[in-house]
């Protein structure tokens, strides 16, 4: 990707540098609720909003690839590419570096250097920084050798592990059901039943190491996003239903949705605002079980707002029969 494609994801999410982790999240969960695909069916403007606020915040949410996108800018990626420092694998391999000539720098932090006007050394990686670079391969011509010889012995000492981690979002009935996704080493499988925080290994699909050739693992991190009616509490899946006063009182068989479609729910008669049904075996998968958690149904107690005449000529009715009084014991309350 060049330079020129340089998207600022803090301004796609409405954000600044100083924003916290929490901030981040907070603001991605409620603009993918915003322009999610199932509450802006055929808009294909919220679509392609939905999928920049997806890639800002799989950037901004990973400290790693903020860190990187905050100190090159508009060469993160190219920075990431190469590890932030030297070039693996030779000077621009297998990396778009937007059409910028680089073999006059021995590194990619010399290059930022360059282009801010900082003196070499001050980001800890220019030429008379501590890193020590050999700019003579073992027993060839001068150049720019192998990425061993190039950034010598101390940087193979602090090389970074040759695993990736990869974050992948996910709708709620992805995640439900299980589902494919392709990523930039295959197609991999997303077994039913991950949350936020789940990590997937896939053997032998991260980097290679430059030094011991060994191709590492990748990690796919998942990130479920927000689902317009069902939540998480804890393991348990949570959804609010509505009730009439009616039903309230003299209960009543409703029918809800539930992850694998409706189902018919008894409700006792006495329900409160707040108060829970437990559908036992109704909520989330748990992985490698044969099982599900419980599916938690709060129930809010909604009055009519518009009644014909008959409707309010019952209300009138009870009003005036009514014997209960639920606010009998509140005088006995002082401070």
């Amino acid at each position: 990707m060049a330079a020129t494609d340089f998207k600022d994801y803090y301004a796609i999410l409405g954000l600044n540098k100083t924003a916290s982790n929490d901030e981040i999240k907070k603001t991605f969960r409620k603009l993918a609720r915003k322009y999610h695909p199932d509450m802006n069916p055929g808009n294909k403007e919220a679509e392609a909003r939905f999928k920049e606020v997806n890639e800002a915040y799989e950037v901004l949410s990973d400290p790693e690839k903020r860190k990187t996108y905050d100190r090159y800018g508009q060469y993160w990626k190219q920075a990431a590419a190469t590890g932030g420092g030297g070039w693996p694998g030779g000077v621009g391999n297998s990396v778009d570096f937007g059409g910028v000539d680089f073999s006059q720098y021995g590194s990619f932090d010399e290059f930022i250097n360059a282009l801010l006007g900082r003196a070499a050394g001050s980001t800890g990686a220019g030429r008379n920084s501590k890193w020590s670079y050999n700019y003579r391969t073992a027993g060839g011509p001068t150049g720019f050798g192998g990425f061993e010889d190039f950034m010598g012995q101390e940087n193979r000492a602090t090389s970074t592990s040759p695993d990736t981690e990869v974050t992948i979002s996910l709708t709620l009935g992805e995640a439900f059901r299980g589902t494919s996704k392709r990523v930039a080493s295959g197609e991999v499988s997303i077994p039913a039943g991950v949350k936020t925080g789940s990590k997937i290994r896939v053997k032998g699909k991260g980097q290679i190491d430059p030094y011991t050739k060994q191709q590492g693992d990748l990690y796919l991190k998942i990130e479920i996003l927000p689902h317009a009616f069902f939540q998480f509490e804890g393991d348990n899946l949570v959804c609010e239903v509505p009730i009439t006063p009616d039903e309230a009182v003299l209960g009543a068989s409703i029918e809800i949705p539930a992850p694998e479609g409706m189902v018919s729910v008894k409700c006792p008669p006495g329900m409160r605002s707040g108060q829970s049904l437990r559908l036992r075996g109704k909520g989330w998968p748990k992985p490698k079980k044969d099982e599900r958690t419980d599916l938690l149904v709060k129930i809010a107690i909604v009055p009519p707002k518009d009644l014909t005449d008959a409707e309010r000529e019952c209300y009138e009715k009870i009003k005036a029969d009514r014997t209960f009084n639920p606010r009998s014991n509140l005088n006995q309350i002082l401070l």
